[in-house]
């Protein structure tokens, strides 16, 4: 069976989800390419059509993951920026962003997640939430394996450290409740498609 190809300009992303899969005995090809997003303000839309491009470009299953991250009392614009992480510029500026919220005192925040596994024929979503606080500064040495740079200044619920802070073991391990899009799919996947595979063989 061929193996599953990950699509994703964004390689802290790939190798994040690659110790996802590999810790379940599953292996995964990393395709790299920053996919173009309509401009819409829904995570799940903006995955699907990914997804369709990603198929399109390689002709074969994949999946790609994006986040949408969500700052319930952004000053004048709750819920900002949602699925506008990177074209609002909030990702690549932490700065400011905390310069934005620096009177804000209900500074909870999460993370969306939306996974979209699409083989030509149907697709298929999976969707992780992790809920959390704003940081009042930027934290965290600078690692490879962080999926966005929010990483620095997101403490997850029931932490005092942000994720950057947090070894790998702390993170995977951490008492926030979170669930993950990658472990949902993953499951998902061996039960449906590996499994059915087995059964025919």
């Amino acid at each position: 069976m061929e193996n599953l190809t990950y699509v994703t300009g964004n390689y802290g992303k790939y190798l994040s989800v690659k110790n996802q899969f590999e810790n379940n005995g599953l292996t995964i090809n990393y395709f790299t390419c920053d996919l173009s997003e309509p401009d819409v303000n829904d995570i799940s839309y903006i995955s699907k059509i990914k997804a369709k491009k990603a198929y399109e470009i390689l002709n074969k299953p994949v999946f790609v993951a994006d986040s949408g991250f969500y700052i319930n009392n952004y000053p004048n614009n709750p819920g900002y920026p949602g699925a506008f992480v990177k074209r609002s510029g909030v990702s690549s500026n932490m700065q400011k962003l905390l310069d934005d919220m620096k009177n804000v005192k209900d500074r909870s925040c999460y993370f969306l997640d939306c996974l979209t596994y699409y083989d030509g024929n149907e697709f298929y979503q999976f969707y992780g939430e992790s809920k959390g606080n704003l940081s009042y500064e930027v934290k965290g040495d600078k690692r490879v394996t962080a999926k966005s740079n929010l990483w620095y200044v997101f403490i997850p619920i029931n932490h005092t450290k942000t994720l950057a802070e947090m070894n790998d073991f702390e993170r995977n391990n951490r008492s926030d409740n979170h669930t993950s899009a990658t472990d949902e799919f993953i499951k998902w996947y061996k039960e449906n498609v590996i499994g059915v595979i087995k059964v025919k063989k």
